[in-house]
C-alpha cells in the first residue's frame, strides 16, 4: 500500500513475557489506547498466506510440507506488513522476535528506513502463581465464556453463568505439569534476548501479576515515554 509508511518518527515496541503474561490482552489495550498496530508472527503469517504475496507463498510451501517458516521469510512478511500505511502511527511486536538472531535481523529491517526499537517491555511474572493462572482456566464449550477455578468459577459448580450450558472444556495443554514446562523453556530461550535489549539500553520491566487495568495503565505511562 502506498502511502505513509514506518518511518523514523514511528515508534515500534517489543512485548516479551511467557504464555499467559498477558502479551495480547495488554497488545491490544495498546492499540486501542493510541492508535497502534499489533503485530503477532501468527496473524502475520496467516494473513500472507491468504494474501498470496511472494513471502506468503514462501511460508506456505514451507508450513505445508511440515516445516518451520524460517526467520528470512519472517522478516519479509514483517517488511511488507510494515509498509502498510496503519503502521505509520507506530506498532506493538507480540511474540517476535524470539532469539537473538531474530532481534539482530528486525534491527537491520528497521535501521533501512531509520527506525529504532523504542523500548522492549518484559512482563515478569512469578511462574508458580501463572501455573495456578493457567491451569485453572476452563470455558464453556458453547458460548466460549471464560472462567477459572479460583478467580472466576460460575455460579452453579458447572453451569455456564452467561448461556446455561454445563458443557465445560479445558484446554489439554493447560495443565500445571504443561504450563511449567513451558515456562522453563521460555525463560531458557528468551534469556539472551533480555540480555541483548537491555545492553541496547531499550529493556522495560514491568510486575505483570496485578489487576489487567493497573498493568495497562502502567504500560502506557512506559510507551508514552518511550515513544517522543
Amino acid at each position: 500500500m502506498d502511502g505513509a509508511q514506518v518511518t523514523a518518527t514511528s515508534p515500534v515496541f517489543i512485548l516479551l513475557g511467557p504464555p499467559g503474561a498477558g502479551k495480547g490482552t495488554q497488545a491490544r489495550m495498546l492499540e486501542e489506547a493510541h492508535g497502534f498496530v499489533q503485530l503477532s508472527t501468527g496473524d502475520l503469517l496467516r494473513a500472507a498466506v491468504a494474501a498470496g504475496t511472494d513471502a506468503g507463498k514462501a511460508a506456505k510451501a514451507v508450513m505445508e510440507a511440515g516445516g518451520l517458516v524460517s526467520d528470512d521469510i519472517v522478516i519479509a512478511i514483517l517488511k511488507d506488513r510494515l509498509a502498510d500505511d496503519d503502521c505509520a502511527r507506530g506498532v506493538i511486536l507480540d511474540g517476535f522476535p524470539r532469539t537473538t538472531g531474530q532481534a539482530e535481523a528486525l534491527d537491520q529491517l528497521l535501521a533501512e528506513s531509520g527506525q529504532h526499537i523504542n523500548a522492549a517491555i518484559s512482563l515478569e511474572v512469578d511462574d508458580a502463581a501463572m501455573v495456578a493462572r493457567i491451569s485453572g482456566r476452563f470455558t464453556c464449550g458453547n458460548c466460549g465464556e471464560g472462567y477459572h477455578d479460583l478467580h472466576k468459577p460460575t455460579a452453579v459448580l458447572g453451569t455456564c453463568d452467561k448461556c446455561g450450558s454445563t458443557h465445560m472444556k479445558r484446554r489439554a495443554d493447560d495443565n500445571a505439569e504443561t504450563v511449567g514446562q513451558r515456562l522453563t523453556e521460555y525463560h531458557k530461550q528468551t534469556a539472551p534476548l533480555i540480555a541483548y535489549y537491555d545492553g541496547k539500553g531499550v529493556l522495560q520491566s514491568l510486575n505483570a501479576m496485578g489487576s489487567i487495568d493497573v498493568i495497562a495503565s502502567e504500560l502506557s505511562g512506559m510507551v508514552k515515554g518511550a515513544a517522543t
